[in-house]
């Protein structure tokens, strides 16, 4: 399993964190000031970027590591190596909306759906269920209805034969589609994921009971293989 994030120190009036191989930096918001990121040019290639509704994957230029006020931020270091970030004034009072590994050693179980059920209202006629210990999914004959626990994501993601489609049913998530973030989003919002695009959905609420629910259909062919998890924090196999 990969490093924990180190935590972050001074150097030469700047504070620096190191972000270990395949992990992500918390995704904060900004105060009042302009933040600016500073990573060795030769490594920009090796991060994925959050920057307010941006989401960056390639082509990513120093000055997209100018985080303006009040503005969401997050690196995804996806590398093998350790990077070291160095940034031009304190975060630590920065709000945390997401801490990717806050639960990563708490060995919570798998949703058990038995128990799920009497909690929540979920419709008859579904063929299969998913349960995970973040996550738990309903599979009827033509869309997944899935919920996600408060605090916590899916996998950012990418599938090369199918093409989803999702209706934001409850809990105001933010979510990334492509190259954009969009965040608290109402109920009845419909996004559309087309083959090849990077996508995820994060659950920022706090009460246990606060699931993120949406609801899924897809295009083309649908295979649980077909995944690729570019970002894991959930150690998800």
């Amino acid at each position: 399993m990969p490093k924990k994030v180190k935590k972050q120190r001074r150097k030469r009036n700047m504070i620096t964190e190191q972000l270990s191989s395949h992990r992500g930096t918390p995704l904060r918001k900004n105060k009042d000031i302009p933040l600016v990121i500073k990573l060795n040019s030769s490594k920009l290639t090796d991060i994925f970027l959050i920057n307010g509704s941006q989401f960056l994957t390639r082509n990513i230029l120093p000055e997209d590591l100018e985080i303006a006020p009040h503005t969401h931020y997050m690196i995804i270091n996806r590398s093998d190596e350790e990077l070291q970030l160095k940034f031009s004034k304190d975060f630590t009072d920065h709000t945390i909306v997401y801490d990717p590994y806050k639960y990563e050693d708490s060995n919570f179980p798998k949703i058990n759906p038995d128990e799920f059920k009497k909690v929540h209202d979920i419709p008859e006629g579904y063929i299969d269920i998913l349960p995970k210990w973040y996550s738990i999914k309903f599979t009827y004959p033509d869309f997944n209805l899935i919920f996600i626990r408060p605090q916590l994501g899916i996998s950012f993601q990418i599938h090369q034969e199918r093409s989803e489609y999702w209706e934001i049913v409850k809990g105001k998530p933010i979510v990334i589609s492509g190259t954009h973030v969009y965040y608290y989003v109402k109920s009845g919002t419909h996004i559309e994921n087309p083959v090849g695009n990077y996508h995820s959905i994060i659950n920022p609420n706090t009460k246990s009971d606060q699931f993120v629910v949406i609801k899924e259909r897809w295009s083309g062919h649908f295979d649980e293989e077909d995944i690729e998890r570019v970002f894991n924090p959930n150690h998800y196999k």
